[in-house]
């Protein structure tokens, strides 16, 4: 490939998808060099983010005509949104063909809409929201995170694809879904589903809409009236958030040096009055600026995506870049998904000129036998919490190796939640993978480090910048191993970012990018002065808004930043560092309004009562439960009303277009109410979803529950059995990409250190020199015994 080429140069890809999740994938590909056509659909073109998501690419008008087909012919890769009765385009023997449906190419739902929200509905990420008003019922998901999810996969999926077709010559048919989008974001549900039976003791039946958040998460409301939310998981950050805003003695004595975690609830809920009294004089520009200035408080304020695009946070990090475009003039918008190094993004809003490139090359893995895309490659992941050992995780499933190195005590992420959740997140963020507990301070602990390092082609880390130089992984020290390694940094704030070297947890990114304002709906949050129990009922509701999602947003962006450095690696033959950051993440997660340009919609606003966006986008209570309906069209509102009986409705002149619709909104919802009362939720399913109409039952359990016993997750394999070394057998959620050809590893999840003698002898220790490790705590691993021993010894601990 020429010098100073992007990436991906050389790469010709067609998108012949009709949903924003492969113009989105397609964005990417196009921003790292890849020669991008499309055929966009109307839904694409009349997009409020349309100019971003057709960036950098040629639009044609018809999938047809010479060009097409000429472009069509010679492409790589092919991108595709069919479903189980669609005919695929013709795959030449060296093309790949990346394939998002809506549900999977099998089970009773293959054939419904492809369409966010009813994926949202049917797999309980609707009902997990229940609780965040004050109605009973689901309530709407607003950020959409299976479009974001399956565009990230997509791009991994079609890496993964040109790194095998190096090493066999052969292109193959990779399948994913908007619903597999989803299964990074049930972070716990389906490990609980399945052991609240096996531990009811320990695991009872505990609705997320019963629960009041955690002190350290807490919002608070300033003296102005705007709100700030907080993000001192970690104990010392909160016990340093109490002392700076003189709130260190207000904890009772005897617990006021244990976890907030394990406070009694009176002594809780005593502290929380007292936060939100407090926050309440002074501005929270000031407690903002007060917060930074320390550096060891993690505060973000609430604002739009639209306010994100001018926060110094974002904008100095290239999270939010600047253009011109050709036809609409200035433009902000998105950056590039990961910052590399050596072979960056450059992001133009038209297709940019590159010197003639050629996508094949010989992979130097040819030797391996196993077909697993990543077969061959090692990581070694210093990461804890949620963020970048789900990313890592993906990898593994991949095929990668796997290596975790955790402090002595594991990764403080396997006891985030208490005794009684401790465990269910860290079984999946660590599928795969082997596991190492290793006092990095300590120099037979460097020891150790340095005996690994040699064989990694990829580290990933999270730690605040400087901090891998102190523990001996730092880039350059890690290069002087193998200077061809792929070095990846995900943290809160890009490293040029005046918080880059401040704390960070989910709900920051969640408030800070604007995906918590929008689920938290009209009219939230109040503005005016309340007393506390007001104060309290509303930062309760804004805790629920803001969601976990920002943490898997994140993780879908390490494991592509990941994929494109290794990609890179070897392609080019270089190694490079790569940043990826938790604020650009959740920007990708809000793309619909992540771009700016004159004249552009407004984003549409989730209304008050948290039932969706408009009459026929929206959740209905039924007879019995509740459905979420899904019409675009006149075509789709026309089939709607013959089915349901309502002819007037079409033959009504308020209703004969789509702006006249809209302009009657709450006159076609209260029709639509009546209407939806005369059955029950999976009659209307039935009657509606058989007739091709987007209609789903939205009730029917969280998303855990879905997992594990819907029939259509059985009919796709989107769930694997596993056997745990503590947990023994257990249902896992399967790998997110399914190849023609190549194939994943699906492995259970690690305990921490439980590979740690294995590892030790590989690298050449024996059984006495690691009996002597463990004595002096240089080495280590959790306790083995079964779960509810486990918890119980912990308790009384």
């Amino acid at each position: 490939m020429p010098k100073n080429n992007p990436l991906l140069a050389g790469l010709r890809v067609v998108d012949l998808g009709l949903h924003p999740a492969t113009a989105l994938a397609s964005m990417v590909l196009a921003d790292f060099g890849a020669a991008v056509m499309t055929i966009p659909c109307d839904r694409i073109r009349n997009h409020p983010a349309a100019p971003l998501l057709l960036r950098g690419k040629q639009v044609l008008q018809a999938a047809a005509g010479v060009e097409y087909e000429q472009a069509a012919s010679a492409a790589d890769v092919l991108l595709t949104t069919l479903g189980p009765d669609d005919t695929a385009p013709r795959r030449k023997a060296h093309q790949i063909l990346l394939n998002i449906s809506g549900w999977g190419m099998k089970g009773a739902y293959a054939r419904y809409p492809m369409c966010e929200g009813l994926v949202a509905a049917k797999s309980g990420r609707m009902a997990l929201f229940e609780g965040q008003h004050e109605r009973a019922g689901p309530a709407y998901a607003a950020v959409q995170v299976a479009t974001f999810g399956a565009a990230q996969i997509a791009v991994q999926g079609i890496l993964a694809a040109l790194m095998n077709r190096a090493r066999t010559g052969c292109g193959e048919r990779v399948e994913t879904s908007l619903l597999q989008g989803m299964i990074p974001y049930d972070t716990q549900g389906l490990a609980r589903a399945q052991f609240e039976s096996r531990y009811p003791h320990l695991l009872a039946p505990d609705p997320p809409a019963a629960k009041q958040h955690t002190l350290p998460y807490q919002p608070v409301q300033g003296q102005d009236g705007n709100w700030l939310q907080l993000g001192n998981l970690l104990d010392h950050l909160f016990r340093n958030y109490l002392k700076l805003t003189g709130l260190a003695d207000v904890p009772p004595a005897d617990i006021r040096d244990k976890p907030s975690a394990v406070w009694p609830g009176h002594a809780t809920e005593q502290v929380r009055a007292a936060m939100l009294a407090r926050m309440r004089e002074h501005p929270a520009a000031d407690w903002l600026a007060a917060f930074r200035k320390d550096g060891n408080v993690a505060a973000a304020p609430y604002q739009t995506t639209q306010q994100a695009l001018d926060d110094t946070d974002l904008t100095l990090a290239g999270d939010v870049v600047d253009g011109r475009h050709p036809v609409l003039g200035a433009i902000r918008w998105l950056g590039p998904a990961a910052a590399l190094e050596a072979t960056p993004a450059r992001v133009n809003a038209t297709p940019a000129e590159h010197a003639a490139g050629d996508a094949t090359f010989i992979s130097p893995r040819q030797h391996i036998k196993d077909r697993a895309p990543l077969a061959g490659i090692t990581v070694l992941e210093f990461a804890s919490i949620i963020a970048t050992p789900l990313g890592c995780s993906m990898l593994a499933d991949l095929g990668a190796r796997v290596i975790k190195i955790e402090p002595i005590g594991g990764d403080p992420g396997r006891r985030v939640g208490g005794a009684m959740a401790s465990g269910l997140g860290a079984i999946k963020y660590n599928v795969g993978k082997e596991s190492i507990c290793i006092e990095l301070k300590s120099p037979r602990g460097r020891e150790i480090l340095d005996k690994l390092l040699p064989q990694a082609d990829l580290i990933a880390h999270n730690f605040r910048p400087g901090v891998p130089d102190k523990l001996g992984f730092g880039y350059e020290r890690a290069r002087g191993f193998n200077p061809k390694v792929v070095w990846l940094s995900a943290n809160g704030y890009g490293p040029d970012s005046p918080g880059a070297q401040r704390p960070c947890s989910h709900p920051i990114a969640g408030a800070q990018c604007g995906g918590a304002l929008h689920q938290a709906g009209v009219g939230m949050p109040s503005e005016g002065a309340a007393d506390i129990a007001t104060l309290t009922e509303a930062a309760r509701r804004l805790m629920r808004a803001n969601e976990v999602n920002p943490d898997p947003n994140t993780s879908m962006l390490v494991a592509t930043g990941a994929m494109l450095g290794l990609f890179a690696a070897e392609r080019l033959g270089i190694g490079q560092r790569i940043h990826v950051n938790m604020m650009r993440a959740n920007l990708y997660a809000n793309f619909d309004d992540a771009v700016r340009y004159r004249d552009k919609p407004n984003r549409m606003k989730v209304d008050a009562d948290l039932y969706g966006l408009h009459a026929l986008h929206r959740l209905y209570r039924c007879a019995e439960g509740w459905v979420f309906l899904a019409i675009e069209g006149d075509a789709q509102f026309n089939a709607l009303c013959q089915v349901m009986g309502l002819a007037t409705l079409a033959q009504d002149a308020r209703f004969r277009d789509v702006q006249m619709r809209l302009t009657h909104d709450a006159v076609l919802a209260a029709q639509l109410s009546t209407a939806f009362l005369t059955a029950s939720a999976d009659t209307w399913e039935t009657r509606l979803g058989g007739a091709g109409i987007g209609c789903v039952r939205a009730d029917g359990g969280v998303a855990g529950d879905f997992w594990l016993r819907d029939a259509h997750v059985d009919a796709n394999g989107f769930t694997r059995e596993c056997s745990h070394l503590r947990y023994g057998p257990y249902l896992r959620h399967a790998p997110v990409l399914d190849f023609a050809e190549s194939h994943t590893h699906c492995v259970a999840g690690t305990l921490a250190g439980q590979h740690t003698d294995a590892l030790l002898r590989e690298v050449g220790y024996d059984a006495a020199a690691i009996a002597q490790l463990r004595q002096d705590k240089v080495v280590g691993s959790e306790s083995l015994e079964p779960w509810s021993t486990h918890h119980e010894n912990a308790a009384g601990g």
